[in-house]
């Protein structure tokens, strides 16, 4: 339900749109040196991006409007409708690239996988927040929470998927450990993760999603080939060294030597243009805006808004770490884009709910549970 409260106007989060805002600058800079094609106007890419951006902003607008509270009733239903996108998505759209991901809206390609790491985080926070263990939970009081998991991880991984799916794991991890769990549980869980990834290796990987865990231990025996990427990465962020080669000079991603270069690996490109001062600089700012989302996180005012809250910041955070150890050459590629940094409408929109729903709970702080 809307409701308005003149003092929302007094508590409104600046630091939290001051921070969205300059990381969003930096990213749409970057955006436009790594599509640029030596012209006088920016790339339709770029245009795109930018009306992500203002319709993200308009999201904001309308999302801190309402009381956050709602999601913990609604988030069922938005976990329905993703489900059904998911399964749209594998059963009935066409395959590119060997991949089933994508839904044409006709203005807008939407990704529903991204969506569904917003809502696991919905209905995992409603689903923790409606219970209570003094002593911790167990592992059947974790059957509920690894269900509502499953199941969009599930239909995630048929497309195939694989970096979005960890995350949907990585999400339910991190919320799971949050709260308070027996060591007993604890063991277990440890134990089932790694003879899952054991099995999920062995038996559920495609051939190509082998040959980059593979590439990831020694680049160097394909580097024409599965290695290129993580090569060309490296040359990249190395090549800026202490402050860059300048804006729009950077050699890898204007050669066109570096794939990528706006969507997954486009930090590369920031790297190698800015250096190592730039890369500091904007590392300070997009970690700042997480820390004070964990603040946003210690302050609510309910165990849903502080669940809630924790979840979005863990959703941002880890795809971002994930994101930077892979160009770096410290993880294998996934398809894990930079939040707010790579290209991408879903995954933008994703983000800039989340960072919209982290304003919300920071404004009402100050109301009664």
């Amino acid at each position: 339900m809307l409701r308005f409260d003149r003092r929302l106007i007094h508590h409104f989060d600046w630091v939290m749109l001051v921070m969205l805002l300059l990381v969003a600058g930096m990213a749409l800079a970057n955006l436009y040196s790594s599509t640029w094609n030596g012209g006088p106007d920016p790339s339709s890419t770029f245009y795109k991006q930018l009306l992500f951006y203002g319709a993200g902003l308009g999201l904001i607008t309308i999302l801190i409007s309402f009381d956050y509270r709602e999601l913990e009733k609604l988030g069922y239903v938005l976990y329905g409708a993703v489900l059904l996108l998911l399964l749209y998505t594998d059963f009935f759209v066409s395959t590119v690239a060997g991949t089933q991901r994508w839904i044409n809206l006709g203005f807008f390609h939407l990704q529903p996988s991204e969506p569904a790491k917003l809502v696991l985080v919905i209905v995992l926070a409603s689903c923790y927040s409606q219970t209570e263990n003094q002593n911790g939970y167990r592992v059947r009081d974790l059957i509920r929470p690894a269900l509502l998991t499953a199941l969009p991880f599930v239909l995630i991984m048929i497309q195939p998927d694989l970096g979005t799916a960890l995350m949907l794991g990585i999400i339910f991890v991190s919320m799971t450990l949050f709260v308070k769990l027996r060591w007993t549980t604890v063991g277990i869980l440890g134990g089932a993760g790694i003879s899952a990834g054991l099995i999920i290796y062995r038996f559920l990987l495609k051939p190509y999603q082998r040959r980059r865990i593979e590439t990831f231990l020694n680049p160097e025996s394909d580097p024409m080939n599965h290695g290129y990427q993580i090569t060309q990465s490296k040359i990249a962020v190395g090549s800026g060294q202490i402050f860059g080669k300048g804006f729009l000079e950077g050699t890898q991603g204007h050669l066109h030597f570096l794939p990528e270069r706006h969507t997954d690996f486009a930090f590369s490109v920031w790297a190698e243009e800015w250096g190592f001062a730039g890369s500091l600089f904007f590392l300070s700012c997009y970690f700042f805006m997480l820390l004070w989302g964990l603040n946003i996180a210690l302050t609510a005012r309910d165990k849903f808004g502080v669940l809630l809250a924790f979840g979005l910041v863990m959703l941002i955070f880890w795809q971002a770490v994930i994101n930077l150890f892979m160009i770096m050459g410290f993880l294998p590629v996934v398809g894990i884009p930079l939040p707010m940094f790579s290209y991408g409408g879903s995954s933008l929109l994703t983000t800039l709910i989340s960072l919209g729903i982290l304003m919300n709970i920071r404004m009402r702080r100050f109301q009664e549970k």
